[in-house]
């Protein structure tokens, strides 16, 4: 199994000379051989992969640099491309030196080590770097990532290939999570967790930075200044997301053997003027993706559910399904057919359940069998209206 792990690091003024440098050289091959691959396409409607050793004659400057960081700056152009092709994200877009900066290169050798009781580090080409090394790790190194933020802090990422897989005890736990924007999330069993929404907390405040920002002359330093004044405010807002979402999924991976959530199409809902931005605040990709990964880390099992399952509109009591519930008003209702007074939320959460047990006996899978027997009731529910029609 491999794992990251990210520290803070303190580079002096010649280390983050030559990470300016490997930053720029990355970004220049990178930019660089997508245009040619691009060009090279338009007009002989082949594909090529350009290599680091064919613009090192041309540009002596590469040579300045980590090899491997450039090596890996071509499997990162061609991953994107095998991806665009296989569906799986947009076209590979070209790096901006405004965004936060980054280079990977290999630990080969054991060129890449700790020293004085874990506070400083060697990577390729620079040595004793001073590290905050917070947690310690078991395994091997495979790569490194150095990265740069906006406000100017950098940071190492190390992948390990690690057998420390602390697999939890299993459990009869399973819970069903329906994702919302006034509450990020209710489960089955009627909890709910409220937004925290960091962006809208810190809004106004970003909106004033910002506005100084626009009045300054760019190129100069006051505006230098001001940027790095903005970029802390992201930065604070990411790290306060990133503490919630993962404090929040650890305990729900501790707590169930099987979860259940609903598969959201964010980039349609980010498309929709009026949730957009609470939409992009809650990050509810990110959460999903930190379950999956956290579930295969500690044995658990999740189940994705459509997202054209009508978790929302149907009764859990009876199976009804309502179709005025479509409106995103209707906080609460009681069922037409069956009187039962139901919470929306809460009840999409019990339907979102229903539905993964479904899934998880149709694929017979040994993992979740464990479960079954406790969540059985949930499963046998009537048979939905013969007028129902569920994605």
């Amino acid at each position: 199994m491999k794992k990251a792990y990210r520290y803070r690091i303190y580079p002096n003024s010649l280390q983050k000379e030559y990470f300016a440098k490997c930053f720029g050289c990355v970004r220049f091959f990178y930019n660089k051989s997508l245009q040619d691959k691009i060009d090279h396409y338009k007009e002989t409607k082949e594909t090529i992969n350009p290599t680091p050793a064919k613009y090192k004659q041309e540009f002596e400057f590469l040579k300045e640099v980590d090899s491997l960081a450039l090596a890996n700056a071509q499997l990162a152009r061609e991953t994107a491309y095998k991806n665009f092709f296989a569906h799986r994200s947009d076209f590979p877009k070209f790096k901006s030196k405004k965004n936060n900066q980054s280079y990977t290169t290999n630990n080969q050798g054991g060129n890449v080590k700790f020293s004085d009781n874990n506070r400083y580090i060697t990577i390729p080409k620079c040595k004793r770097i001073r590290i905050k090394k917070h947690r310690n790790f078991d395994g091997v190194i495979k790569s490194v990532t150095i990265s740069m933020t906006c406000s100017g802090k950098y940071y190492i990422s190390l992948l390990v290939e690690t057998n420390d897989n602390k697999m939890l005890s299993p459990n009869k736990n399973a819970i069903g999570i329906d994702l919302g924007i006034k509450s990020f999330i209710v489960d089955s069993n009627g909890k709910s967790y409220e937004n925290p929404k960091y962006f809208k907390k810190l809004e106004k405040r970003l909106e004033i930075e910002q506005r100084k920002l626009s009045h300054m002359q760019k190129g100069s330093n006051n505006r230098n200044k001001q940027r790095i004044k903005v970029a802390k405010i992201h930065d604070k807002i990411n790290k306060q997301r990133d503490d919630f979402l993962h404090k929040l999924s650890t305990q729900i991976i501790r707590d169930n053997q099987v979860i259940a959530i609903e598969t959201l199409d964010v980039k349609n809902m980010e498309q929709n003027k009026l949730v957009a931005k609470s939409v992009v605040d809650a990050s509810f990709a990110r959460f999903s993706t930190m379950l999956e990964y956290k579930a295969k880390w500690y044995g658990r099992l999740l189940v994705k559910v459509d997202k054209y399952f009508a978790s929302s509109q149907i009764c859990n009591v009876c199976g009804y399904k309502n179709d005025k519930v479509k409106n995103l008003a209707v906080r609460s209702y009681t069922c037409p057919n069956c009187g039962a007074k139901l919470k929306r939320d809460e009840n999409a959460a019990k339907n979102i359940l229903v539905e993964a047990i479904k899934q998880i006996k149709a694929g017979a899978q040994p993992d979740s069998l464990l479960i079954l027997e406790s969540t059985d009731s949930l499963s046998k529910k009537p048979p939905l209206q013969s007028n129902i029609n569920i994605a």
